[in-house]
């Protein structure tokens, strides 16, 4: 089968792979090559997919859609992470987090101090 993993900015895996295991809305499921086309809400979690030399490799996934159809399957994501362990990809996901943290804090106080000016240019031009 192949795997593509899209992020809205790139495609972060497009590759060949002999088995996907995954988690949506109702619990873990597991992709074949022969398994019955779908399509499945995914929960935030760990995606992990086998290449043909037997490899398991991890990504963290944030919410998203996967459809299979035929021997394609398609994982949208906001957010998505690939490492060779489980550990490793721990940490990555907490420095992520830790940087999304603090560009959402930075982009909160922008807002703020936006309003705060919209509303002192209403009370000037009269309308508070």
């Amino acid at each position: 089968m192949n795997l593509k993993i899209l992020i809205p900015t790139v495609v972060l895996i497009d590759r060949e792979v002999t088995k996907v295991i995954t988690e949506a809305e109702n619990g873990h499921f597991c992709l074949l090559p022969h398994h019955v086309d779908f399509v499945a809400a995914l929960v935030p979690g760990i995606l992990s997919y086998t290449v043909e030399k037997g490899e398991e490799i991890f990504v963290a996934v944030d919410e998203g859609i996967l459809v299979k159809c035929d021997r394609e399957v398609l994982v949208s994501t906001r957010n998505a992470i690939e490492g060779n362990n489980l550990e490793t990809l721990k940490q990555s996901v907490t420095e992520q987090f830790q940087i999304l943290d603090e560009k959402e804090k930075l982009t909160r106080s922008a807002l703020a101090q936006f309003e705060a000016s919209m509303m002192r240019r209403f009370k000037e031009l009269g309308y508070g």
